[in-house]
C-alpha cells in the first residue's frame, strides 16, 4: 500500500473517533455498596434518552494504537495541529490554541502529513530542504 497524505489523514481522523468512543476509564478498588435503583416508567417520562455508546472493534482500535506512533518524532506544533485537525477542530481554534496564522498552521498541518506518509513509505525525509519542498515532493510522488 502506498501512503498519501489523504489516507493518512483519514487514518488519523479515524482513530480520533476511536478514542472518542472508548470507555472512561475506571478507578480500580472504588465500588459502591447501594442497591442499584430501578426506575419505573413514572420516572422516566418526560426523561431524555442516554445516548448509545458504540464500542469500537478490536480491529479498529488496533489500528488506532499503531496510528498514535505515527506523530512521534514530528515538531510538537505539528503534532498538536495534526491531532486538532483529526479531532475535528475547527482552523480558527487551532489558530489560537498554537498561535500561527491560517496559512501558516495549513502549511504546519499539510507538511505534517507529507512527513508521515513519507515515512511509512519507508523513504527519508530530507532535513535542509524547506517545508513547501516536502510537501510538493509528496505530491509530485502520488
Amino acid at each position: 500500500m502506498r501512503w498519501t497524505p489523504s489516507l493518512v489523514e483519514e487514518r488519523l481522523a479515524e482513530a480520533a473517533l476511536v478514542l472518542k468512543r472508548l470507555p472512561e476509564p475506571r478507578r480500580q478498588g472504588y465500588f459502591s455498596v447501594w442497591p442499584e435503583v430501578i426506575h419505573s416508567f413514572a420516572d422516566k417520562v418526560g426523561q431524555e434518552p442516554k445516548p448509545m455508546r458504540v464500542i469500537p472493534s478490536p480491529a479498529a482500535i488496533s489500528r488506532m494504537e499503531e496510528t498514535l506512533s505515527w506523530t512521534v518524532g514530528l515538531d510538537p506544533i505539528d503534532g498538536k495541529i495534526v491531532w486538532l485537525r483529526a479531532y475535528g477542530e475547527r482552523w480558527k481554534t487551532i489558530c489560537w490554541t498554537v498561535g500561527l496564522q491560517r496559512s501558516a498552521a495549513h502549511e504546519h498541518w499539510l507538511y505534517a502529513l507529507c512527513v508521515i506518509a513519507w515515512r511509512l513509505n519507508r523513504r527519508k525525509v530530507p532535513r535542509l530542504r524547506s517545508r513547501r519542498y516536502v510537501i510538493e515532493m509528496v505530491k509530485g510522488a502520488e
